[in-house]
This record gives C-alpha cells, sequence and structure tokens, in this order.
C-alpha cells in the first residue's frame, strides 16, 4: 500500500530539482544512457453536487478532498539509436474520497507498473517496433500527450479526467500489446498501429479476440515525432496538426448471452500552438470530435453506461501571457466537452483557470473551476446529477 506522506515528501524534495533537467542522468558512454526521475500532482478539490434545498428537500453535498493525483516514478533506457525502454511505475488518485479502489491497477492505494515497453528503430526512425505497455493509439488527449504538459487541468472527462471516467478498453489508459509506429514524409506523417489485449476477461471476451487500433495525424508546421506528445509547447514549438484515429474489439460480451457486442470507437482531432512573436505571448488550442460504438464502461457523472453509443465534442484553448515575472510563465486556459448519449441527455463538463509555471510544463501551480452540466438530473442508485468542481494542483518533478 502506499504511503501518501512518502509521496508528498518525495513532491517537496522536486522543488529542491525543479530548476535542473526533468530527469537525472544516471550513466552515459558512447552507446548507452541511462536516466531516472519523478513527477507527481498534488491536488485539493472541492465537489458539491449543488442539489437545492427548495425544490428536493436535501441539503446540497460538498466533498473536501486532498489526494494525490499522480505520483511517477520512471526510467528510460537508450542504447545508440537503435533500442530504447521506458518504464513508469505509478499511482493515480491516492486517497481520493469515495475512490473504488483498485490497487492491481494502481487506483487508489497502490504503485504498479503503468507503462513498460521497448523500442526497436528497425529503419531510420520511419519503421519502429514498440512493445509492452503502452497508450493506446486512438485519441491525442490520452493517446499520444504526456499528462506531464497538459493544457488544461486534467485529461478529457470521458478520457479519465478530474472525476470522470476512460470510455475504451484500457489499463488506466494503456494497453499491453504491439505497436508499430513511425514518421514519413519528411516527419510531416505519423503512423500508430497497433495490436493489443483489450478486453481480456474469458467472460466478456469468451472468443479472446484481438483488439485493433491506430492513428494517423499531419503536421502542417513544425513535425512531432516522439512517442510522448505536449498539450501545450508554451511558445517554444509552432503546431498545427491534424489526426484521425480508430479502435475496435469485436464478438464482447456485455451481460446478455444472447448478444456479442462489436465495440469501436472513431475520432478526429486538431491541435494548434503557435508563439505569436516577440512581448506577443503564445496561444494554444485543440477541438476533437469521437463516436463510440458499445462503449465498454460507463463514465462517472454522465448518462453514458456500459453498451451505449456516444458522441463527444472537445475544446480547449490557452494563452501564454507575455508577462513573464521571475522568468514565471501564466497561462489562463479554457475547456469544455459535451457527451451526448443515446438518451437523448447529454451532459456539458465547462471548466477554467490558469496555470502558473515554474519550469517549463510539468512544474505548475494550477487551479481551475469545472461545472458538470445535466440535460436531465436523476437520482436513485446511479445517480447523474450537476456538479461544481474546484481544484487546486501542485505539480513537481525532476
Amino acid at each position: 500500500m502506499v504511503n501518501k506522506s512518502f509521496v508528498v515528501c518525495v513532491m517537496l524534495a522536486g522543488i529542491v530539482f525543479a530548476q535542473q533537467a526533468m530527469a537525472m542522468e544516471i550513466y552515459k558512454n558512447d552507446d548507452f544512457k541511462v536516466k531516472a526521475g519523478f513527477w507527481g500532482q498534488a491536488w485539493y478539490q472541492t465537489v458539491s453536487d449543488g442539489r437545492d434545498t427548495d425544490s428536493d428537500g436535501e441539503q446540497d453535498s460538498t466533498i473536501y478532498d486532498t489526494l494525490i493525483r499522480r505520483a511517477y516514478f520512471y526510467a528510460g533506457l537508450d542504447f545508440r539509436e537503435s533500442v530504447s525502454a521506458f518504464i513508469h511505475v505509478a499511482g493515480d488518485r491516492i486517497d481520493q474520497d469515495y475512490m473504488h479502489d483498485r490497487p492491481s491497477l494502481g487506483l487508489g492505494s497502490n504503485l504498479v507498473v503503468r507503462d513498460a515497453w521497448i523500442n526497436f528503430n528497425i529503419w531510420q526512425k520511419m519503421v519502429r517496433l514498440q512493445v509492452g505497455r503502452m497508450y493506446v493509439p486512438l485519441t491525442r488527449n490520452y493517446g499520444t500527450t504526456s499528462t506531464k504538459s497538459l493544457l488544461t487541468l486534467d485529461l478529457d472527462w470521458a478520457q479519465g479526467g478530474i472525476r470522470g471516467g476512460i470510455f475504451y478498453p484500457s489499463k488506466v489508459g494503456r494497453d499491453d500489446g504491439v505497436c508499430l509506429w513511425g514518421n514519413i514524409f519528411e516527419d510531416r506523417l505519423q503512423y500508430r498501429f497497433m495490436i493489443a489485449e483489450g478486453i481480456g476477461n474469458d467472460d466478456v471476451n469468451p472468443g479472446d479476440h484481438p483488439r485493433f487500433a491506430g492513428r494517423l495525424s499531419w503536421a502542417f508546421m513544425q513535425p512531432e515525432t516522439n512517442w510522448f506528445n505536449a498539450g501545450t509547447y508554451l511558445g517554444k514549438k509552432n503546431v498545427l496538426t491534424v489526426g484521425v484515429g480508430m479502435d475496435f474489439q469485436s464478438d464482447l460480451d456485455y451481460g446478455n448471452p444472447n448478444r456479442s457486442y462489436d465495440y469501436a470507437a472513431y475520432t478526429m482531432d486538431i491541435h494548434y500552438d503557435q508563439a505569436l512573436g516577440a512581448g506577443m505571448g503564445a496561444v494554444t488550442a485543440e477541438a476533437a470530435y469521437t463516436h463510440v460504438n458499445n462503449g465498454p464502461n460507463s463514465i462517472n457523472y454522465t448518462h453514458f453506461t456500459k453498451g451505449d453509443n456516444a458522441d463527444m465534442v472537445s475544446l480547449k484553448a490557452g494563452y501564454l501571457l507575455p508577462w513573464r515575472p521571475m522568468n514565471f510563465g501564466f497561462q489562463p486556459v479554457f475547456h469544455y466537452e459535451y457527451i451526448d448519449g443515446e438518451d437523448g441527455d447529454g451532459t456539458n463538463i465547462v471548466g477554467g483557470g490558469v496555470n502558473w509555471f515554474f519550469y517549463g510544463q510539468a512544474n505548475k501551480l494550477s487551479f481551475d473551476i469545472t461545472t458538470v452540466q445535466q440535460g436531465d438530473e436523476t437520482y436513485g442508485s446511479r445517480p447523474v446529477q450537476d456538479h461544481l468542481i474546484c481544484t487546486l494542483q501542485l505539480a513537481l518533478g525532476f
């Protein structure tokens, strides 16, 4: 079990190292390099369900929650330009109130291996083979973007952000499999094609069908060639990238023995990052649309349940102010998400806040206010209600 005090101490130690490189180099020679580091997020969060005592006679319910949102211990290895490896030992939502504890996935009370893969550079970084546990190549938001460099406080609601849930099969956003990927056409086109386990439970996947996922992205400005991209480049890179993705797993049993379900998701997105010039700051904007057939998971605080179809829209924007006192950066941000379930009772998630950067994307203090607005509030065994969520975040790493 995770000792939260230990993680807090590690995060405080990160203050000392925050002005250093984001990973400590442990060993290096002409052929071989090893690095390691830590990064984490501490949250103080209030969650109010906003019940009106005049209409239903119930008192408003508010949670005051202190938690470790993420704690990542990581190490990387590079051998020449031929082979690389990466591992995250991580925990999420440590000590979060009303969290369904799943220590085997590192949710709630434990640290587990979150990412672990070996990458073989087969041909000039145009053909690379990656084997292990890794991001699923579907969306940009949780398919290529590092959580260390998000534009907004957290991921999209429908991909596990703030208090939401992940709509696709995953081991906290990852899966075990093989991915062929690389950049071609002068690095403009990045492709990722993955064969993975997906839902491996024999009761849900009795035919042991594999999962297929893929993503293509085209860079109109500066290319993005790494496995992890940034959610905001803070004016250091000009990016205009359009992406499409798909995800599919057939013949899943969601508890109905007389019917099998083919899960599928399709998405398209666009990301824009631009430095506006000397004394003008920088802008970041992103938009995404996703359609889901027979989703395998329910999404918290929405009407979306297992087996449903849905359309989802996500919008984000941020502006890095040119004012840089003591070289600190300030970035107001806005985010909007709409989840339209098949019953017509959609959910709007609207929020905004500010990032205060100490050193790069990963070291920052953030504040966010998010409202969850239901087309139709319900109560009972699975209540779906309006919510107001306020979050103060400290993120540190080295």
